[in-house]
């Protein structure tokens, strides 16, 4: 066999390959929809796996978390340590739905023990996953985190700004952590570049407490007038 055909056989096997993933993306897709069509109203909870117990980040998470579910939310994570596990814990203890959408990684990413047993879903895709977050959820609150999280807040941001999914408050916790990009995001994108317009900014707010991240729940779906059942 040439080098030719060989290059041709594995690239036909790559298409093959492509194809009956489609079928595996399908039922990521089915599996979640089924599970989370029945949590009713939850907040989704992002921030880093990294983060320790004894940061007070972690403690920050597990207290807004505990508030939101007072106000009659549950809590979506992303299933893993961290803040994630903070969040769940929250939800946990204040008696609430608590949701894991884990994701399959080579490193950072377990189960943490906070998760309600029926709804702990495992994932190998993250655009399956971010789907989930963004479909079920009636509000992103955002705590410090890396990478994934900023993944999880800008695409959140630009399905909004672009009229692609409606709107709901996107909150971020902890102005120590978030002031130097909101200030980017105002002096740079904004004013600088006008990569952004006026209207952009109004789309998430920045807190620093439980009480007013619950705040701005509330006042969300009071001036729309809108329930935050599905």
């Amino acid at each position: 066999m040439t080098k030719d055909m060989m290059h041709h056989k594995s690239w036909n096997d790559i298409k093959a390959n492509d194809s009956w993933a489609i079928f595996k993306i399908m039922g990521e897709f089915v599996n979640g929809y089924e599970k989370m069509s029945r949590i009713g109203p939850c907040v989704s909870v992002f921030g880093s796996a990294r983060t320790k117990p004894e940061d007070p980040y972690y403690k920050l998470a597990e207290d807004v978390t505990r508030k939101i579910v007072e106000s009659g939310y549950g809590i979506i994570t992303g299933g893993g340590p961290g803040i994630m596990e903070a969040g769940n814990k929250g939800a946990h203890l204040a008696g609430g739905t608590s949701v894991g959408l884990n994701i399959d990684l080579p490193f950072e990413q377990h189960d943490n023990p906070y998760i309600d047993a029926d709804k702990n879903l495992n994932f190998d895709y993250f655009f399956v996953r971010k789907v989930m977050f963004v479909k079920y959820s009636q509000g992103f609150v955002v705590l410090p985190g890396g990478f994934g999280t900023l993944d999880e807040l800008f695409e959140a941001l630009t399905l909004i700004q672009t009229h692609k999914i409606g709107r709901f408050p996107i909150i971020l916790v902890g102005t120590e952590f978030w002031g130097g990009l909101v200030d980017w995001i105002k002096d740079t994108l904004l004013k600088k570049a006008g990569n952004i317009s006026p209207d952009d900014l109004n789309l998430f707010a920045l807190v620093d407490t439980p009480e007013e991240v619950c705040s701005v729940l509330d006042n969300f779906y009071k001036e729309f007038n809108l329930s935050p059942n599905f």
